[in-house]
């Protein structure tokens, strides 16, 4: 599931990201086909409409659509992103272990609110 924090890299990056700058990370996540409740998914729309049925095939032009926009009065800042993310990577299980020393999950929303708190390396 690409929506919950059962994500090991994800979880491990976050906890050593909290860790790191000293911050408790809260994290909440909408369940799964929710989106009139994730704030994105407006964006999607008035992305479409801005396009108006124009065909993004290039790069350049989906680029250029998304700068030209505007959401509620602003320009969004856009960057091109060419790094390869691999998909499928995990941390195994005994090495979650210690990762989730540092995260807390909510007893009634487990996959769905999560505190994660630094000190892994501390």
């Amino acid at each position: 599931m690409e929506n919950s924090s059962s994500r090991t890299q994800f979880i491990k990056r976050l906890v050593e990201f909290a860790d790191r700058y000293n911050i408790t990370v809260k994290l909440a996540y909408y369940p799964p086909y929710h989106s009139k409740y994730n704030p994105i998914e407006r964006v999607w729309g008035v992305y479409e409409n801005h396009i108006c049925g124009d065909i993004m095939d290039s790069v350049e032009t989906t680029i250029r659509f998304a700068e030209s926009m505007t959401y509620n009065g602003k320009s969004p800042i856009v960057n091109l992103t060419k790094k390869l993310y691999e998909t499928g990577v995990k941390v195994g299980k005994k090495a979650m272990e210690k990762y989730n020393e540092f995260v807390e999950r909510m007893p009634s929303l487990k996959k769905w609110f999560l505190t994660i708190s630094p000190g892994y390396f501390g």
